[in-house]
């Protein structure tokens, strides 16, 4: 990954380490994790539960099969937002070690991940995101937020964003010029299990600000859910797969033809679950908005051009609410008049 410019996101407060404190012994959760408002998941002895679609890496890559794999991609895409990705071609050997070195920082002693702590000014380290009052109520999980991923992974990614380009007719220089030497991030989340799993929620309902996330379920323990047409439906993992989903910047790049998908993270009562998340972003000195290869009369904007920097600022400085970010992009009616 080329090298950026430092850029002062803002900060997170810190709050107590969920781990720690689910180690108890611990019969009740604590107020301030208490979230009393979020919706059940879907139960599947009431219904047929809809499955996320999976796509397959190397039918995308082969010639006669890639015409139909990028209709299925792009159908993917805008319905869904979210889906298994198979046949990455990521080094089993290479995830497998990162698995294994997640699972050990996380049963480092807490004074020792302590000195990964977030500096002052700075959204990444050891702890809590987005943490931006003292009495914001807080999800059950840690995560640890690093620079870089595996080379393997940033490879993939930029292959996988050519292709969703290609699906909805952004021209490929576009996507090149946007992603080219971006800055991504990992952030490696722990849930650990809780007593009361009903009242607490592992993450907040979001939508990513980025353009794709790439997620690994380290431990394959289900907890992930997704927004679809009203109802949470779980995410079961598949073996050796990503999931992969549609960011708020993809959305805006695309404007709207595909769209990024609200998702959650459940608490377990039973096992911990460890997840790798890694979001590629645009590069920080350039601006972004919806492609102007989609543009037309026919076909107006509907999302601001913004900086990127600026725009990422702006997301850090709010706590994670639904897709309520995405809304301050939009272009409004009578902003689209006078412009």
């Amino acid at each position: 990954m080329a090298s950026q410019k430092l850029v002062n996101f803002g900060s997170s407060l810190q709050g107590p380490s969920v781990q720690e404190l689910a180690k108890g012994p611990l019969v009740a959760v604590p107020q301030r994790y208490v979230q009393l408002d979020q919706e059940p998941p879907i139960l599947p002895e009431f219904i047929s539960m809809p499955k996320i679609p999976v796509i397959d890496m190397q039918s995308l890559l082969t010639k006669e099969s890639m015409d139909l794999e990028l209709e299925r991609l792009h159908s993917v895409c805008k319905e869904w937002g979210f889906f298994q990705l198979t046949n990455h071609g990521v080094n089993s050997s290479t995830v497998e070690k990162l698995k294994s070195e997640t699972e050990d920082f996380f049963n480092l002693p807490l004074e020792e991940k302590m000195r990964f702590m977030p500096r002052p000014g700075d959204v990444e380290g050891f702890g809590k995101s987005l943490v931006i009052s003292e009495d914001q109520k807080l999800d059950w999980g840690d995560r640890e937020t690093l620079e870089s991923y595996l080379l393997e992974t940033q490879k993939l990614a930029m292959t996988l964003l050519g292709m969703i380009g290609r699906a909805v007719n952004i021209d490929v220089e576009e996507i090149k010029e946007m992603f080219e030497d971006g800055f991504q991030s990992v952030r490696m989340n722990y849930y650990p299990p809780c007593p009361q799993p009903e009242l607490v929620i592992g993450i907040t309902p979001h939508s990513d600000a980025t353009g794709i996330t790439i997620l690994l379920q380290a431990n394959e323990v289900e907890g992930l859910q997704i927004r679809k047409e009203g109802m949470w439906i779980p995410v079961k993992p598949l073996p050796n797969s990503f999931v992969v989903n549609v960011g708020d910047i993809l959305e805006i790049m695309s404007n709207g033809i595909y769209r990024s998908i609200e998702h959650r993270v459940a608490a377990n009562s039973v096992k911990e679950r460890l997840s790798i998340a890694m979001f590629f972003n645009p590069k920080l000195e350039g601006e972004f908005g919806p492609a102007p290869s989609l543009i037309n009369p026919k076909n107006p904007a509907l999302f601001k051009r913004v900086a990127v920097q600026k725009y990422y600022q702006d997301f850090f400085s709010r706590k994670l609410d639904g897709k309520s970010f995405l809304e301050t992009m939009k272009i409004k009616y009578d902003e689209h008049n006078t412009n």
